[in-house]
């Protein structure tokens, strides 16, 4: 007998599917970048005293949450057993059904994940669930639909989201904005990323050689994250980091 899903469990696992394909061929060739090179630790590093209950969903190897002692949860065993060997506490899942107790977690982190969810209301009840009251949750996405492009087809986004429509998101789920910061780190020049995903494609082993050998580099010349009270004027951001807390 054949089970048929819900429409939205099928739409969500045909998704599920073509992410884990895509990034479990990145994470197994790729190095891991410690948290700590990261533009977002200075913000990171000051909420650690106060929030010691740590989750971090879908870091793949770009973890920023200290590795030692915070739960990751990715689809991606590549990534999580190279995270596990750094004494983070690992599990295997979606965002959209996190195995996890309500109310479980102080400091929430999902950087670029919630784009790739086509429920994502589903996605942000689940972070809201496992959210104390006065968590901290730390969250990016890439905004205005007017600026995709291949590469987002290429990293498999569902969507690039309208200012608006992020804040009514996370209001619906108890969720204020603090501050918020430009973010990312794909480069501007759009024939360098054309040429990075024709490499990944037809080259994989000398792309990802490459990809190993400057993404360290890149890192260091980061600007520091520049963050805002409240929701910043969003008219030239690209992608955008937002600090909330849990109502």
């Amino acid at each position: 007998m054949q089970v048929r899903l819900p429409s939205s469990e099928a739409r969500n696992s045909a998704l599920l599917e073509t992410n884990r394909k895509f990034y479990n061929r990145l994470w197994s060739d790729a190095q891991l970048v410690e948290p700590q090179r990261f533009n977002t630790w200075p913000l990171v590093s000051s909420l650690l005293p106060d929030h010691p209950r740590r989750l971090e969903v879908a870091p793949g190897l770009r973890p920023r949450l200290p590795i030692a002692g915070t739960q990751f949860v990715d689809i991606s065993a590549p990534a999580l057993n190279k995270l596990a060997a750094l004494g983070g506490h690992t599990t295997l899942a979606p965002i959209y059904r996190l195995p996890f107790a309500d109310r479980a977690f102080d400091l929430v982190c999902s950087l670029d994940i919630i784009e790739h969810v086509e429920e994502d209301e589903e996605a942000m009840s689940e972070l809201a669930r496992v959210a104390a009251p006065g968590a901290v949750l730390l969250i990016s996405m890439p905004l205005h639909p007017s600026l995709w492009t291949p590469f987002d087809d290429f990293v498999g986004h569902h969507r690039r989201y309208e200012p608006e429509a992020i804040v009514a998101l996370l209001g619906r789920h108890g969720f204020s904005i603090q501050r918020s910061a430009m973010f990312g780190m794909k480069p501007r020049s759009s024939r360098l990323v054309d040429i990075g995903m024709w490499a990944l494609q037809h080259q994989r082993r000398q792309a990802m050689w490459w990809y190993n050998k400057v993404m360290p580099f890149s890192v260091r010349f980061q600007k520091p994250l520049l963050c805002h009270d409240g929701l910043m004027d969003t008219s030239e951001v690209g992608d955008l980091f937002l600090v909330c807390k849990r109502q």
